[in-house]
């Protein structure tokens, strides 16, 4: 285990305390003081150096001489401390100093801010080095653990308090508590995967939904109840049989209403007037066969020899496009053969020259008139071969020219031809056309009118006087069809009132049949809220087992406190908590000062035990202690003392190491 003890601790201008050493020697001492002398200010000095907190864990703290109330300035405030740490020494000393600074162009220095210079062994360090080696013994958090009796009781949250203890006992598995208790059993397969929490999450969810379910279920049977119809004294097959007697008669005034408007004298009228309607539509169409099938006749035939004419136009205008695209072709041509006639001049006036070098391109010498006479020769031959070549290239081009441009015009005075003949035939067209319209004039002007047919005038003169008489028995009638369709509706307002009365019976059948659905949901809901009931209580078991089991783990790791995890609630419920008890008295419900004491020394040897670290112990209020628990580290006690007006350090004989 490492082992951290004081050896010697001093103190200047802190928190009002001018000069102040304490010699240690890694031993435990008493230091012995009245109210207000500076018991506290030796704690919060240690702390301080370490850390930059007080005892309280207080960052912002007052540091500095007061006088009269007031901080004086331009003092040092200084804190050094030699350790024994594994058997070698260590000096950590840190100093805090008032800043000041000259302005420009001022006389005066003024106050602007602190300043602290850190120290190891004698030797200036930046802060970060500091921290650094401070960090290198022991972590701030797990040092305060273990420096004082009331910071794991009194400062640190009861779930960081809880987080420590099982990371010193370590946790036990679901499968552990399980297989500790028979009536788990069924539990693993109820979580099916799931923790506990969540699972008892699910099943307080479910519970709230099936309450709400179970509380509104009456509600909305009662809301049915209420609404029922009063059946008492109605019977359904009377009701059925009257509405079935009114229909039928119902039934008798439609049909009465019906002869009347269908009477015999109006029917043989509307036979009359069919009759007529179909002499008349036989009329209409002889009329139309002696006189619309001729102007029919003629228009089809003008709309016949019209598409001819477009037939024949179309022909023309194809035959001038091509006669077109011909001329454009033959002039092409032309132009060409125009050409090949000025390049077969050019070449035809080509006019043979040799010159040559005459002498030896070796030595220079002149060549032989022989050798100079062949070479002449043999050019001469070679000029009116390729000359003749290129005559005979441009005859045959301006020859194939000739015959194709002789093509063109051939087919383009027969195409002339073919324009004459065609528009000849167009214009025949186009005279028959205009005529074959004149005709149809003539002949739409001279069609007589069906309304002046007086066959068919006869017949419309009819028809209008058998509707007349028509109207006039209908109208008769009307008085009697408004008295039986007066007795019709007094017959429908009685069949609509005891439909009314019978559809509460199938109100009534349709909310029996609801309040049975509802039961049966309520039955449902029910059991399924036994079943959670019984699965909440295997959580709970569940957790009151864990319980016993982590708190048994625990509290074996302590000497003299014990620890509750869980609180019991009025429900039967548990809720996780953290609390610390002394011979059974918990820590913050009436624990004595000395318990208190003795119960933080208890946590410390246990915590140091599994740090492997011990450190020095500041116990402050000792007075109310009797005697101390054994402990292994050493113990620095703060007594009150009414007689020490000035601090008194006494040093306990016995060392560390027989006290372990």
């Amino acid at each position: 285990m490492n082992r951290l003890t004081l050896t010697r601790l001093s103190l200047r201008n802190f928190k009002g305390v001018r000069e102040l050493v304490i010699e240690m020697n890694s031993q435990n001492v008493r230091i012995f003081g009245d109210n207000a002398t500076g018991k506290t200010t030796i704690f919060d000095s240690f702390i301080w150096l370490l850390f930059d907190k007080d005892s309280q864990n207080k960052k912002d703290f007052a540091i500095k001489t007061l006088a009269g109330g007031k901080e004086l300035h331009g003092l040092e405030h200084e804190v050094e401390a030699t350790f024994n740490y594994n058997g070698r020494d260590l000096t950590l000393r840190k100093l805090y100093t008032e800043k000041w600074t000259k302005k420009r162009g001022s006389a005066t220095s003024e106050f602007s801010g602190h300043t602290t210079d850190y120290f190891v062994d004698g030797v200036p360090s930046k802060k970060g080095e500091y921290t650094a080696k401070v960090d290198s013994i022991i972590k701030e958090d797990i040092f305060k653990l273990l420096t004082s009796p009331s910071y794991f009781n009194d400062q640190v949250k009861w779930q960081d308090r809880r987080k420590t203890l099982l990371e010193i006992c370590g946790d036990i598995t679901t499968d552990e508590v399980i297989a500790s208790n028979h009536q788990l059993s069924r539990l693993d397969e109820i979580l099916n995967g799931r923790s506990i929490e969540d699972q008892r999450k699910i099943i307080a969810a479910r519970r709230a939904e099936i309450n709400k379910e179970l509380d509104k279920i009456p509600v909305r049977i009662d809301e049915i109840k209420r609404s029922l119809p009063q059946l008492d004294v109605i019977e359904k097959q009377s009701l059925e049989a009257e509405i079935t007697q009114l229909n039928n008669d119902i039934d008798e005034k439609m049909t009465l209403i019906n002869n009347i408007r269908n009477g015999s004298a109006i029917s043989a009228k509307q036979k009359e007037i069919q009759e007529i309607e179909i002499a008349m539509l036989q009329i209409k169409q002889e009329h139309q066969a002696t006189s619309n099938d001729k102007v029919y006749s003629l228009k089809a035939r003008i709309q016949e020899e019209s598409s001819n004419a477009t037939i024949l136009q179309s022909k023309v205008d194809s035959i001038k496009q091509r006669k077109q695209m011909n001329q454009y072709a033959a002039k092409d041509l032309n132009d060409g053969m125009e050409k090949l006639r000025s390049e077969w001049h050019e070449v035809n006036e080509q006019v043979f020259t040799h010159e040559s070098d005459c002498s030896c391109p070796t030595c220079g010498q002149s060549l032989p008139e022989e050798q100079v006479q062949a070479a002449r020769d043999k050019a001469l031959a070679q000029f009116n071969k390729t000359k003749s070549e290129r005559l005979e290239s441009i005859n045959k081009k301006g020859k194939q020219s000739k015959e194709k441009f002789n093509e063109l015009k051939n087919a383009n005075d027969q195409f002339d031809k073919e324009i004459e003949k065609i528009e000849g035939q167009l214009l025949e067209k186009k005279e028959l056309v205009t005529k074959q319209k004149d005709d149809l004039s003539t002949l739409e002007s001279s069609v007589v009118d069906i309304l002046e047919n007086p066959f068919y005038s006869t017949k419309i003169t009819d028809k209008q006087q058998l509707e007349s008489d028509i109207r006039n028995l209908r109208e008769a009638a009307d008085q009697s069809i408004l008295s039986i369709q007066t007795e019709d509706s007094e017959l429908r307002m009685k069949r609509d009132l005891l439909q009314g009365e019978l559809g509460k019976f199938s109100v009534a059948a349709q909310s029996q049949a609801r309040i049975l659905e509802l039961e049966n949901h309520e039955r449902t809901l029910a059991a399924e809220f036994e079943k959670l009931e019984e699965e909440l209580y295997l959580t709970e078991e569940f957790i009151r087992t864990k319980v016993n089991l982590l708190e048994d783990r625990i509290n074996s790791k302590f000497k003299y406190v014990t620890f509750q995890l869980f609180d019991q609630q009025i429900n039967g419920g548990l809720t996780e908590t953290c609390q610390t008890l002394y011979n059974g008295v918990p820590y913050d419900k009436g624990l004595n000062n000395a318990a208190r004491i003795n119960s933080g020394l208890d946590i410390i040897n246990t915590l140091s035990e599994h740090y492997g670290f011990s450190a020095p112990i500041f116990v402050d209020n000792a007075e109310a202690v009797t005697k101390l628990i054994d402990t292994k580290a050493q113990v620095v006690s703060l007594v009150v003392s009414e007689h020490d007006k000035t601090l008194r350090v006494e040093q306990i004989e016995s060392s560390l190491e027989e006290a372990i």
